[in-house]
């Protein structure tokens, strides 16, 4: 692995670790807390978004394989302008949001306030957000093999982006309820 995949797999493992760190901790704290973070969401869309919170955790998988595996930090390009270290900023604005969801989620339903549940909206943003830029991010590399490896990751990163982008941003906000 180049030096930059290196930087990135740091930046992934730190601050991959804080998000499941986040997750246990509320967990162990917050005995039955699962079923209070789905708020409102019940039935048939609980099945799709366990459907789609698996494909989106085989998605990560995917495109960070290929962003470790497949491309050469010192020839990418995306989008002609930015160089591999873009992933670096990306994946800063997927996981550091993601490790403060669950914490946030957890004061917001101990005690509702505005500024609290401003600050869920905006975390839940900045993970949809990001994501859809690591999917923006992958179509726009160059030079780039379009083998089955890169088919995955963008796959992959559109899987990650629908349960980011679309179910936790806005249906799982629009549905939530204490």
């Amino acid at each position: 692995m180049h030096t930059q995949q290196w930087i990135l797999l740091v930046i992934m493992a730190v601050c991959g670790a804080a998000v499941i760190g986040s997750y246990i901790y509320g967990f162990s704290t917050h005995p039955g807390g699962a079923e209070m973070l789905w708020g409102g969401v019940k039935g048939g869309l609980c099945i799709l978004n366990y459907i789609l919170m698996i494909l989106a955790a085989f998605g990560f998988f995917a495109f960070s394989y290929w962003l470790f595996f497949r491309i050469n930090p010192d020839e990418v390009q995306i989008a002609s302008r930015f160089g591999f270290w873009l992933f670096y900023v990306i994946f800063l604005v997927i996981l550091i949001p993601s490790a403060l969801w669950m914490p946030l989620s957890f004061s917001y339903i101990s005690n509702p306030s505005t500024g609290l549940w401003i600050g869920i909206r905006l975390v839940l943003a900045l993970v949809g957000i990001g994501s859809l830029a690591l999917l923006w991010a992958i179509l726009a590399i160059s030079p780039r093999e379009t083998d089955i490896a890169y088919w995955f990751a963008v796959g992959g990163a559109a899987a990650f982006s629908l349960q980011t982008a679309i179910m936790d941003m806005f249906i799982w906000p629009a549905l939530f309820s204490i």
